[in-house]
């Protein structure tokens, strides 16, 4: 489990590694802003739908296979930016980033659920939650400061520290044990092929899935991606600085540092803290936007450390949910879609920034989208108290099975 840890590491490091080298790019190419924005948003359009097939093909694909090859995909798309001297190879190493990272992710929660013994199973689906929070914050400071204070070619040397990185990666994964290389049967390979194409949610979880589950990691992404979207800015009108790996380090603050407020045991019940992670992730969010209206660094520093506290809060617990309340043949597939819709959370800020700012100014922008996000928050707090009930009932109906399983076990020894 802990090699695969660390494959999902340096994966996550990559998904984010060249955020802050955009404003070099748009600088170098003559990039306009809507560029820029295409830039964002076609990652993530290719990395959604490759996601969904291999969240539900993986499995009979080989799920070490597709993890290979999306190692491998990545590692293209960092030659790419490498070797590209035009714009165009920008968008191509994107495109194939985003298919990269997707088939990687739409795998590595079964793979490595595959790799753990049932009890391992929270222990496992708590760590690859901070694992990739902590590699996101982890990408952009580590390219700030090569960028920064290694001045040789910046848009060509952190790829070669990404390229190693993955590529250590890589050679992890193969020294770990396939265990899909056990026998199984040809009835199991066959229902393996048939699978559809499907987002895999069973009927009984579909609404407390989607209103709760898929929603506030939905949130967390959108609201995230909002301040990502700030930083580049802020880092120049609200901290008054140039140093490029700055940008990096408010980044770490609020991802990395997200994935290190999961460590907090309090409060332990999942509904209670996604109450409150949902309160402090958009009170965060409205500090951070104010300090770039007010040009307040104590706003701004308040409000990254609140965010990162419920972002990672809410990020935690919808994982923790989504294996929960899923039966185990069902977990992966679960897991896989709530990755899903976190991620497609990524498009709102950088399309709806794009395009709001076509009508109106930065700061109102982000103000309608924040609103707009204040809603959602609205309304998953409301839904709350019906969740609560649902999943008071779900652990009431899986302690009596404990009870009559330990019984059972009883009365035959």
């Amino acid at each position: 489990m802990k090699r695969m840890i660390f494959v999902m590491l340096m994966m996550a490091v990559g998904a984010t590694f060249a955020s802050p080298l955009f404003p070099l790019f748009q600088d170098h190419y003559q990039l306009s802003s809507l560029q820029i924005t295409i830039l964002f948003a076609v990652y993530a359009l290719f990395l959604l739908p490759t996601l969904l097939i291999t969240g539900s093909k993986g499995e009979s694909w080989g799920l070490k296979k597709v993890l290979r090859l999306s190692i491998i995909l990545s590692m293209i798309s960092t030659l790419t930016f490498l070797i590209g001297h035009h714009s165009i190879w920008l968008y191509a190493a994107r495109i194939v980033e985003g298919v990269g990272y997707g088939a990687f992710t739409g795998a590595a929660s079964a793979y490595l659920l595959k790799l753990c013994s049932a009890r391992q199973v929270s222990t496992a689906v708590k760590l690859s939650g901070m694992t990739v929070s902590i590699g996101f914050g982890l990408g952009p400071a580590i390219t700030g400061i090569v960028i920064q204070y290694i001045h040789i070619q910046p848009l060509r040397l952190p790829f070669w520290v990404l390229l190693l990185m993955l590529l250590s990666s890589l050679i992890v994964l193969e020294t770990i044990i396939d265990p899909d290389r056990r026998n199984r049967d040809a009835d199991d390979i066959h229902k393996q092929k048939a699978t559809p194409i499907s987002l895999g949610i069973p009927a009984r979880l579909r609404s407390p899935f989607w209103s709760m589950i898929a929603l506030s990691i939905f949130t967390v992404f959108t609201l995230n991606g909002i301040v990502l979207s700030l930083i580049p800015t802020f880092a120049k009108t609200v901290i008054h600085t140039s140093n490029l790996s700055v940008s990096g380090f408010l980044i770490l603050l609020l991802l990395g540092g997200g994935g290190c407020m999961q460590l907090i045991p309090w409060p332990a019940h999942p509904v209670i803290r996604m109450r409150i992670g949902v309160i402090l992730i958009i009170t965060g969010s409205w500090f951070v936007v104010a300090s770039g209206q007010s040009a307040s660094l104590v706003l701004l520093w308040s409000g990254m450390f609140i965010q990162a506290l419920g972002s990672g809060w809410m990020f935690q617990t919808s994982l923790r949910l989504a294996g929960q309340l899923s039966k185990q043949h069902e977990r992966a597939q679960v897991i896989s879609t709530t990755y899903l819709a976190g991620y497609a959370g990524f498009i709102v800020p950088t399309v709806g920034v794009g395009v709001l700012s076509r009508f109106f100014d930065l700061n109102t922008s982000l103000v309608i989208l924040n609103v707009l996000a204040s809603l959602l928050v609205l309304y998953m707090l409301l839904y709350s108290i019906t969740f609560a009930k649902y999943y008071a009932e779900h652990e009431r109906l899986s302690q009596e099975n404990t009870d009559l399983q330990s019984s059972a076990q009883a009365n035959n020894a």
